[in-house]
Order: structure tokens, then C-alpha cells, then sequence
């Protein structure tokens, strides 16, 4: 656990070689999961859509990248997600993308070592210096304290992050920047936000309804959250894991 610029990220497995770092986010996902690259997501199948492990190795690369140029080091990053679940089995798969697959995981560290690397007094002090910027018990300390009565309530631009969204048919478009994002998508980077915000409430349509706004009816809410969770309960004690 390490932090650049107030920022904190975590690096799963790096290995250090004479002319690049491997930076590695490694996923131990078990079952069917399918990458739509239309909308550059992942589904956990049937349709459960979770976080795009590439979009958190990307992050982690260039904070890496931050720290070690805030710290004089001058060193390639090499990034990859590292599917390492036998278990695991993605359709639609990406050739084309920095992904390492549980069946190709002997193959390519058998091709890292043959690759002749002689690691110098820099090297280890990079990796000396991690290992003192670890970060052993967060603090969280850059975060505010909050509350959901006081937070403006809306769903921003996915683009330019304006709350000025219009719903025309089944799309949100930006009054600001012409952003245009289907409202079942706009809606869920919403309900993502408020898990993040308020992990310890409960998912409910009229809550949502709420902190959407832009939204007209409750029945469209509840639409969009059947569709992508799991509905548990019955009439008013009804909610979505």
C-alpha cells in the first residue's frame, strides 16, 4: 500500500529486472465472466457487471509511474492483469490487451527468466524504497467527513463530470459538453458512487431515485437495478445486493 499526491494504491505483485519493473494487478476471479469491448466492460455472468480490473491496472501503473519519478527513479513499467484462478474463464477475450491468463501463466515467467537481467545498486534501492513507503495501517486521513443530507444529489457528465444532464429518450446527454451515455449505464456509475459513499446502506429504488434526480419515475429505477442485481425481499423491504 503505498500513497503519491494524496493518492493511495496498491501494488499486488511488481518484480523488478535490469531494464523494466513488471507491474502485475492479479485477480483471483472464479467462474464465467464475459468483456464487452463496445462498452469496455466486464460481466460476471449472467449479468453482474464489476470493475474493470484493466481500468485499476492503469491506475496503479501511472501512480507507480508518479512515485517512482517524485523519487528519482527512471525505470520502464511494464503492466499486466494476472488472472491466476483455474477456476476462470473469460469469453470475448482480449488479445489484444496486456492480460495474462491462468494457462499462460508458466509460459511467460519461463520466457521472463530467460531473459538475461544483472540488477544493479539502484535497483535495490528502489525496491528498499518501497518497502519503506509501505503503507501498514491507512489512515484515510484525506478524506472529508460527510454526510448523504448535505451532498449535492445528481449524476454528473461521464466526460466532463457537469451536473447538467437532460434524459432525451433512453439517453443522458450533457448540456455542457454534448456527452451522450445511456441512462441504464449513467444510473449505475451512479449506484457505484453512492456503494462507495454509503457502503453500509442498503441499495433500495427510492433511495437511488433520490440520489439520481434527474430520473422521473421510481418504476425506471427499479427497471435498471433488477436488471443488474440481485433483488432481495419483498414490497417495501424490498433491496438489491
Amino acid at each position: 500500500m503505498l500513497e503519491v499526491n494524496n493518492t493511495t494504491f496498491q501494488i499486488d505483485s511488481l518484480i523488478i529486472t535490469a531494464d523494466k519493473t513488471y507491474f502485475y494487478e492479479v485477480k483471483n476471479y472464479e467462474g464465467d465472466y464475459v468483456y464487452n469491448p463496445e462498452k469496455d466492460e466486464f460481466i460476471k455472468m449472467p449479468q453482474h457487471k464489476i470493475v474493470n480490473p484493466l481500468h485499476q491496472m492503469e491506475r496503479g501503473e501511472t501512480l507507480l509511474n508518479q512515485l517512482l519519478f517524485k523519487n528519482g527513479f527512471k525505470i520502464p513499467i511494464d503492466a499486466a492483469v494476472v488472472f491466476v484462478n483455474d477456476e476462470f474463464t473469460l469469453y470475448q477475450a482480449l488479445s489484444d490487451k496486456p492480460v495474462i491468463y491462468p494457462n499462460q501463466i508458466r509460459r511467460y515467467f519461463n520466457k521472463l527468466n530467460s531473459i538475461p537481467s544483472k540488477l544493479r545498486k539502484h535497483h535495490h534501492l528502489l525496491a528498499e524504497k518501497l518497502m519503506s513507503l509501505h503503507i501498514t495501517n491507512p489512515t484515510y486521513k484525506h478524506i472529508p467527513p460527510y454526510s448523504y443530507e448535505e451532498l449535492r444529489k445528481g449524476i454528473t457528465c461521464r466526460g466532463c463530470r457537469s451536473f447538467s444532464l437532460n434524459i432525451k429518450w433512453a439517453m443522458c446527454v450533457c448540456e455542457d459538453c454534448g456527452c451522450e451515455e445511456l441512462l441504464s449505464d449513467a444510473v449505475m456509475r451512479a449506484v457505484i458512487e453512492f456503494q462507495l459513499l454509503f457502503p453500509e446502506q442498503k441499495i433500495t429504488s427510492k433511495i437511488i431515485h433520490t440520489w439520481c434526480q434527474i430520473v422521473k419515475t421510481k418504476r425506471t429505477i427499479s427497471y435498471i437495478l433488477t436488471q443488474n442485481f440481485k433483488v432481495v425481499g419483498e414490497n417495501r423491504w424490498t433491496h438489491y445486493e
